[in-house]
């Protein structure tokens, strides 16, 4: 038996049913569980004692949406300045050289950056697979996120719709529906785990309606139905998706997924920008969940989600750093204070608030990814826990509300503290990671994928586009 102690921290914000905070007091985990919690001191031996004075404590973020992969290709210059259909387009010629080791290294190094900023639960969306590579990349992903001990939920993404039958993506990143359902089959029978305080569950995730078919999207919902799987993919994102569902099916993007078995509580979309009332009020009533990409959404360009009408309408919203080429980070933290700036760029009533976020980013995340065993701190529930000291000069003058400051005042790779069913993956903001050497290849990767990529379009990634013509320019 293993057990860890955390005494007298500054607060604790428990985001529990009664969204409990409570000053000084204990934390006691067992066993990987909360076993007591509250103002009162504690006095039993434990295996870990952590002394909190001067430290904020709250669950552990919840990530719901996120492309790994895209960690080898943040802040490419030809592509800094696109939005999301011309993104895609330039990117998947870099991303056309994907390779397994590059999946492997890509995933630690974004499910580390997340962990150093207090999640302890991630998402991903691997959705494209080049024929060059094999098929087994999630399962890099998955021994990825085994290694460095945060709790996972892989989504096995995919496209079917390649350029020559009018979709997006080049045909030799895109699989057949056969190829497709028949991992389905694999991954579940070899790492989907439904019990309480799983480390490993999967879901299903083809990526969007201009990147796969319809009956893909179709048997997809049957097979989630059929074998108790949540399901994702992209929605409402960009009014370019808007268009291309009009023109294509003659539906807007939600009508066309709700014609598919897509609006099911088993169901969690990314984004959902463009919605009209009618929509959110369906999305409700579905019990449907969303993750909201603030920075990603910013960086494209995309919108601004309709999130107080979401939240109202009783949709389970999430927080999101989605794929690190769109937002150039994997900071959930930065998220929360990104989600609250951009609700003030909207009429006053649909302002959220400090704890609006906190709220998203633990509950809300729980929520989306259909679990009640994490996002709170309740005795019962999985002992996931991220630590902020707030004795730092950025939150100096912060203290009379130090819950907020955590959002208002932001720290860089800020979690000095992480605790992932009950286990100490992170003392005094140390990992039990090489990051220098974990850091040294990632970027050898990088460098690599670009110039094999230059080398076979004849475009040079590194250059600037010039906005009078749209190529590589100095």
């Amino acid at each position: 038996m293993s057990s860890l102690l955390i005494k007298n921290p500054l607060l604790v914000a428990t985001m529990d049913d009664g969204r409990r905070e409570f000053a000084g007091g204990h934390i006691l985990c067992r066993d990987g569980v909360l076993e007591s919690l509250g103002p009162e001191p504690l006095d039993v031996e434990a295996d870990e004692v952590i002394e909190a004075q001067g430290m904020l404590v709250l669950p552990g973020f919840i990530n719901t949406h996120h492309h790994l992969y895209q960690t080898l290709t943040r802040n490419v210059p030809l592509l800094q300045n696109r939005s999301l259909f011309g993104w895609l387009t330039g990117h998947y010629e870099i991303w056309r050289e994907l390779t397994a080791e590059a999946v492997r290294v890509s995933a630690t190094t974004g499910l580390l950056e997340l962990m150093k900023s207090g999640a302890t639960t991630s998402s991903d969306h691997l959705y494209l697979f080049p024929a060059n590579c094999g098929g087994m990349l999630i399962d890099e992903e998955i021994e990825a996120a085994k290694e460095l001990g945060i709790r996972f939920q892989p989504t096995r993404g995919s496209m079917s719709l390649g350029q020559s039958l009018g979709g997006l993506p080049p045909d030799d990143t895109v699989q057949t529906e056969k190829e497709i359902m028949a991992d389905y089959e694999r991954l579940l029978a070899r790492y989907h785990d439904d019990s309480p305080g799983a480390m490993v569950r999967l879901a299903l995730a083809p990526c969007s309606p201009f990147s796969v078919t319809p009956e893909l999207m179709r048997h997809t919902a049957k097979f989630a139905q059929a074998n108790g799987l949540m399901m994702h993919t992209h929605l409402a994102e960009t009014l370019d998706e808007e268009r291309f569902c009009l023109r294509e099916f003659g539906q807007r993007p939600l009508d066309f997924v709700d014609g598919l078995g897509w609006l099911a509580p088993n169901t969690w979309f990314a984004h959902a920008v463009h919605l009209n009332a009618d929509e959110i009020t369906r999305l409700g009533d579905a019990g449907v969940g969303v993750s909201h990409c603030p920075t990603s959404n910013l960086r494209l360009g995309s919108g601004t989600a309709p999130v107080k009408e979401l939240l109202e309408a009783g949709v389970a919203v999430s927080l999101a750093v989605d794929g690190s080429a769109s937002n150039d980070s994997s900071n959930i933290l930065l998220e929360t204070r990104n989600a609250l700036l951009l609700s003030r760029t909207r009429d006053e009533q649909h302002w959220l608030t400090a704890r609006d976020t906190l709220l998203m980013a633990t509950r809300g995340g729980a929520r989306a990814l259909g679990r009640d065993d994490i996002g709170q701190l309740a005795t019962g529930k999985r002992a996931d826990l991220a630590l902020f000291s707030l004795d730092g000069v950025e939150y100096a003058g912060g203290l009379a509300d130090p819950l907020a400051a955590l959002v208002f005042s932001v720290r860089l790779s800020p979690v000095d503290y992480l605790v992932i069913d009950g286990k100490l993956r992170i003392r005094s903001g140390v990992a039990e990671v090489d990051e220098a050497a974990l850091v040294g290849r990632h970027n050898r990767i990088s460098g690599e994928m670009l110039d094999r990529a230059a080398r076979r379009t004849g475009i040079d990634f590194r250059q600037h586009e010039d906005p009078a013509t749209g190529q590589a320019g100095n």
